[in-house]
């Protein structure tokens, strides 16, 4: 049975009491399951539906909510679907520290429609029917491991951009200043690039007319080798997209489908957790094959890949919002993508006032890569891909290595 306790704003509430030990880093996480029975009904007009809500006590007096569980069965005697919460969730201090030794969890049974039941003694009962302790794994944990990341560029070459040749294009090519194109590609990539360990980039184009027959392409080399795409390094990449804006017209439409296909292609055949893809589209303009490009997203969301859309210019990218996904999951069909892998930003919102371009770049960096350790951690987790265990750190021999001639 669970007595009574004064707890929350005066009102009567069970109490669970958890002592943790004061950790640096702690990554455990605990599983629990509770059933209920013998609840009181309070509600006269309709079934009643009882959760539980967890609270964490912090040193002001205050309290924070840490979960709340799901109703799964409209009865007096619930069985809650398991629920994990990480270990510092339980405790104050911040993220990495647990600097509060006991903390107070409120265990609150409350229907919908009514106010808190209070828990009649030697009658209402909570039962724990499984406590267990697991390690949470991180990005990183993945990358010690030998997971690659394989990051690829698709960028916009349709004429909505302008004559390159003139100051007022988005690919003008200033012999001062990079473009917002060039600052794009450099902030994001000169970050993601520390973790491919090869450095080589596929780097491609969309909306082009082609040499020497004047063809539109919606997925071409930039370096001008469509049987070998890599680039040298973000350095390498920058270098293909200047030369293609002396060899291509831009012309359109804008399409994201082609290239995004592209890189799904080679996610398909790596799914066991060694590969992840990463492909940056930076674009100018509205979307011309929106029903296509929700498609191609809806199918890639079941691989391993990730996509960030980087918006330049003034123009207005309603459509983008719609596929980044993080307040209504994208769908085409009739069917929904499996889990949110775009990311897109406006490269507008980070522009410093003051014109410095580095820091730009770096807000523009922090965003857009926030979200790719979850989107990451996300398929590993659904696909139950554990992270390889890190190589031994080198240790050079303790007796220097004789050889002869």
């Amino acid at each position: 049975p669970i007595g009574e306790r004064q707890g929350i704003q005066g009102k009567k509430c069970g109490t669970i009491i958890v002592k943790a030990e004061e950790l640096n880093n702690c990554r455990e996480s605990v599983m629990m399951q509770f059933c209920g029975n013998k609840l009181d009904k309070k509600d006269f007009f309709g079934k009643s539906d009882p959760f539980l809500v967890f609270y964490r006590s912090n040193e002001d007096g205050t309290f924070t909510i840490c979960h709340k569980t799901e109703v799964v069965k409209n009865t007096l005697n619930p069985v809650w679907q398991a629920f994990k919460i990480p270990v510092r969730a339980l405790c104050n201090g911040d993220y990495d520290s647990i600097s509060f030794v006991k903390s107070v969890l409120d265990v609150c049974f409350v229907p919908f429609a009514t106010a808190l039941i209070r828990l009649l003694p030697n009658a209402s009962q909570v039962t724990l029917l499984s406590f267990l302790v697991d390690i949470e794994v991180t990005f990183l944990d993945y990358i010690k491991g030998g997971t690659q990341i394989n990051f690829t560029v698709a960028i916009d070459f349709t004429a909505s951009n302008g004559n390159p040749a003139q100051p007022t294009s988005l690919h003008y090519m200033s012999p001062y200043q990079l473009n917002a194109y060039a600052m794009a590609l450099k902030a994001v990539g000169e970050i993601i690039q520390d973790y491919d360990s090869d450095k080589m980039f596929p780097a491609l184009g969309f909306g082009a007319k082609l040499p020497p027959d004047g063809r539109v392409s919606h997925e071409f080399a930039l370096n001008g080798n469509p049987q070998n795409p890599y680039c040298t390094g973000i350095d390498g990449v920058m270098e293909a997209y200047y030369q293609s804006l002396k060899s291509v017209q831009l012309y359109g439409p804008t399409n994201f489908s082609p290239v995004i296909n592209h890189v799904a292609r080679y996610a398909a055949s790596v799914k066991d957790g060694s590969q992840y893809f990463v492909l940056l589209i930076i674009t100018d303009g509205v979307i011309s094959d929106m029903a296509q490009t929700k498609e191609s997203i809806v199918n890639a969301a079941s691989l391993p890949m990730s996509i960030i859309i980087v918006g330049v210019g003034p123009a207005e990218f309603d459509a983008m919002v719609e596929l980044d996904g993080d307040e209504v999951r994208i769908s085409s069909r009739g069917r929904f993508a499996e889990r949110d892998i775009v990311q897109f930003v406006p490269f507008r919102d980070y522009i410093d006032r003051t014109g410095n371009h580095i820091l730009s770049m770096a807000r523009l960096a922090k965003d857009v890569l926030a979200e790719i350790p979850d989107q990451f951690l996300s398929y590993m987790r659904t696909r139950g891909i554990k992270p390889s265990p890190a190589p031994p750190p080198y240790s050079p021999p303790s007796q220097p290595i004789q050889t002869q001639i």
